[in-house]
C-alpha cells in the first residue's frame, strides 16, 4: 500500500484503539465503587484471553506466540500493567476528564526521557511547550492549596510509565506483530492480578477510606449478574484496543497516527457528563486547554522531523 493509503488506515486503527480505551476508562470507574481493581482486570483479562482464542488464534495460528523478545514483552507488560494501575486508581477518585487530561502529559515527558536516553536534541519551542503542558497539569492538580488531592499524582505517575514504554518501543524496533504485542499484554496482566488478588483478594488491608486505597484493597467478591455485561465489554474492548494501537502504529507514521489519540479528551467529558454527572470546572478546562495544546504542538513537531520511524509501538490499556 502506498504511504498515504498506511496512513489512513493507520489513524482508523488508532481512532478505534481510542473509543476501545475510553470504553475501558468509563467501564471500570463505574466500577470502581463496588470490586476491587485487580478482581476487574482479572475478568476482564480472562474474558480478553478467551476472544482471543476464539478469534485471533484460528487467523495467525500459534506461531503468534512467539517472540524473539521475551524481556522486552515482559518489561512492557509490566510497565502497562503499572501505568493501567496508576491511571484507573486515579479515575476513581478523580473526574473522569480531570484524570485523562493530566494522563495527557505524556508526550511532554517522553521528550524529556528522549533526552536523557535517547540522547535527542530538543530546541527551544519544545522546550516551551512542555512548560506549557506541566502549567496546564497544575492548574488542574492544584498543589498547595485545599483542592489538592494525592490521586491527582496517579494519572501523572501513569503519564510517566506510559512514556518509559515509549522509550524502551523506540530502542527494540517494531519487530513483533500487532496480535503477538496484544496478547502478551494480557497475559501479563493475567499474572499480576493473580498474583496481587493472592495477596489482597482477602481484604485484610481493606478499611480504607479513600476512593483510591478502597479500589486497590478491597476483597474480592462475588459478580452481581448485571455487571458481567460491563466486564466483558472491558475484556473485548480491552483486547482489541491494544490490538489496534500496535497496529496503526506499525503500518503509519506516528506522527500521523498519534493526534488521533486525542479523541479520548472529548470522549472523557462526554462520559463525565453522561454518565458521571461531572463536567470540568472553569479551571480545569483551562488546564485542559493548555495541556491538550502543548501535547498537539509536540506531535506537529515530531511530523515535521527528518526521519520518522513508522514502527513506533504503542502500549495497549
Amino acid at each position: 500500500m502506498t504511504t498515504t493509503r498506511t496512513n489512513l488506515v493507520g489513524a482508523l486503527c488508532a481512532l478505534v484503539a481510542v473509543i476501545c480505551f475510553s470504553l475501558n476508562d468509563v467501564g471500570i470507574k463505574f466500577l470502581s465503587g463496588d470490586y476491587a481493581l485487580h478482581q476487574i482486570v482479572f475478568y476482564r483479562t480472562l474474558v480478553a484471553l478467551t476472544t482471543f482464542a476464539i478469534f485471533f488464534l484460528p487467523i495467525y495460528g500459534i506461531k503468534v506466540l512467539r517472540t524473539r523478545r521475551p524481556g522486552a514483552h515482559l518489561l512492557r507488560g509490566l510497565c502497562v500493567v503499572a501505568a493501567n494501575t496508576c491511571l484507573f486508581l486515579g479515575l476513581a477518585a478523580m473526574p473522569i476528564a480531570d484524570a485523562i487530561a493530566v494522563f495527557f502529559v505524556s508526550p511532554l515527558v517522553i521528550t524529556i526521557f528522549s533526552i536523557i536516553f535517547l540522547k535527542e536534541s530538543v530546541g527551544p519551542r519544545r522546550w516551551s511547550a512542555i512548560a506549557v503542558g506541566f502549567l496546564g497539569v497544575l492548574i488542574i492538580v492544584k498543589p498547595g492549596t485545599s483542592a489538592f488531592q494525592i490521586a491527582a499524582l496517579l494519572p501523572m505517575a501513569a503519564a510517566v510509565l506510559y512514556a518509559v514504554i515509549h522509550i524502551v518501543a523506540r530502542r527494540v524496533g517494531g519487530t513483533e506483530s500487532a496480535a503477538t504485542m496484544a496478547v502478551y499484554i494480557q497475559i501479563t496482566f493475567f499474572v499480576a492480578c493473580s498474583l496481587i488478588g493472592l495477596g489482597l483478594g482477602d481484604g485484610k488491608f481493606a478499611d480504607q477510606d479513600h476512593p483510591s486505597l478502597a479500589f486497590l484493597f478491597r476483597a474480592w467478591g462475588p459478580i452481581d449478574p448485571g455487571d458481567w455485561w460491563i466486564l466483558v465489554m472491558l475484556g473485548v474492548s480491552g483486547l482489541l484496543g491494544g490490538f489496534f494501537i500496535s497496529q496503526a502504529y506499525r503500518i503509519s507514521e506516528a506522527a500521523f497516527a498519534a493526534p488521533f489519540e486525542y479523541v479520548s479528551m472529548p470522549m472523557a467529558i462526554f462520559w463525565g457528563v453522561s454518565v458521571f454527572g461531572t463536567w470540568p470546572d472553569k479551571t480545569a478546562w483551562i488546564g485542559i486547554i493548555l495541556i491538550l495544546s502543548s501535547g498537539l504542538y509536540m506531535v506537529w513537531r515530531e511530523s515535521r522531523a527528518p526521519v520518522s520511524d513508522p514502527k513506533k509501538p504503542r502500549i495497549a490499556r
